[in-house]
């Protein structure tokens, strides 16, 4: 089973991704692009979204 979670910029720009992940998985962290900054910044997991 997944789970569709978001994953928010460490840079504090309000810029998200949304993805999925295992249900019983870890936490997802992943550098990506934020073009608000224009680099790559980390990205963390912070809430689940509904489906």
């Amino acid at each position: 089973r997944t789970i569709i979670v978001r994953l928010i910029s460490t840079a504090q720009t309000g810029f998200f991704y949304t993805t999925q992940r295992l249900r019983q998985g870890p936490k997802l962290s992943a550098v990506k692009y934020d073009p608000k900054v224009k680099q790559r910044v980390l990205f963390v997991e912070n809430k689940k979204t509904k489906k």
